[in-house]
């Protein structure tokens, strides 16, 4: 792998996890039932970013602002399109938003993958315990995954 495309493939995760950050941001100010939940999930998200900062530090990678910087802009459109699509109390805005955390942990699963995977090619990679992050993700997204299904019993409830 490049030096380059690794910088790229590190900073776009590093980007999502300023957008999942964000995100759960935005779902504590409106979800007090699950907030001990959310910053929990916030402080494991947290200590996985810093995995990633550190790993493109040992790899003297830098951080791209301009990545980081795209992640929050994109992530501040979603809002403003969940503002719109739900103004009757944020039913629909919390389901999307936990589906949106969904993905990103899905998406930092196969990170871990496949970092695990490079690092058979690359020594310089032989850092991290992929595993457990791989695990400690699986754990995340089942933990959303219960709350998610919550959610979308509560948004997607037809009026009798």
């Amino acid at each position: 792998m490049s030096q380059e495309h690794l910088a790229t493939y590190l900073n776009d995760h590093l980007a999502g996890s300023v957008t999942a950050i964000e995100i759960l941001d935005h779902l504590a100010e409106e979800a007090e039932d699950i907030r001990p939940f959310l910053a929990q999930l916030k402080k494991d998200i947290e200590a996985d970013r810093q995995e990633l900062v550190n790993l493109m530090a040992m790899l003297d990678i830098p951080q791209s602002r301009i990545r980081k910087v795209s992640g929050w802009l994109a992530e501040q459109f979603v809002e403003a399109k969940l503002e719109v699509d739900d103004k009757s109390g944020g039913l629909l805005r919390r389901l999307e938003r936990l589906e949106a955390l969904a993905l990103g942990i899905d998406g930092k699963m196969v990170l871990w993958q496949t970092l695990d995977a490079a690092s058979a090619e690359d020594t310089r990679l032989q850092r991290l315990d992929y595993g457990r992050l791989a695990q400690r993700a699986r754990e995340q997204r089942a933990n959303v995954e219960t709350v998610r299904i919550e959610a979308a019993r509560a948004a997607l409830r037809l009026a009798a």
